[in-house]
């Protein structure tokens, strides 16, 4: 398997019609979805929306599965193999996203090529909300 980059799809206003179209068009095995977890690999505001919405994601893409996985730094490494390639800051703002989509999938696909899975599954309801 091969990662690469199709398109970055904008979180608002809803990102699930586009999703849906995007999975009925490439037929994924998965979906992976970054998790933006501190530094110490703990969950903060940010991770927890991330959370709600792959399950949203999951529920409108089912049986398709959803995988959260570990983005720590995948920013960086993107912009590192970047730089490797001649492009600048600038000129790597349109494919940053892209880029660092790539790295959190091909982690994904050397771990469990290794038998070390680093990622989760996105369950739907696992987030409700109590009234």
């Amino acid at each position: 398997m091969l990662a690469y980059p199709v398109s970055t799809v904008p979180a608002r206003p809803d990102p699930l019609p586009e999703i849906r179209r995007l999975v009925t068009e490439y037929e994924p095995v998965a979906v992976v979805v970054g998790l933006p977890v501190d530094l110490a690999g703990h969950d903060g505001p940010a991770a927890q929306a991330v959370r709600v919405r792959a399950e949203a994601i999951a529920a409108a893409i089912s049986p398709v599965p959803v995988f959260l996985a570990d983005e720590r730094l995948t920013t960086a490494t993107a912009a590192g193999r970047l730089r490797a390639t001649g492009r600048t800051v600038r000129t790597s703002r349109g494919v940053i996203d892209q880029a660092a989509a790539v790295a959190i999938l091909e982690g994904v696909l050397d771990a469990e090529r290794g038998g070390r899975a680093t990622f989760e599954r996105a369950v739907t309801g696992a987030h409700e909300e109590e009234t």
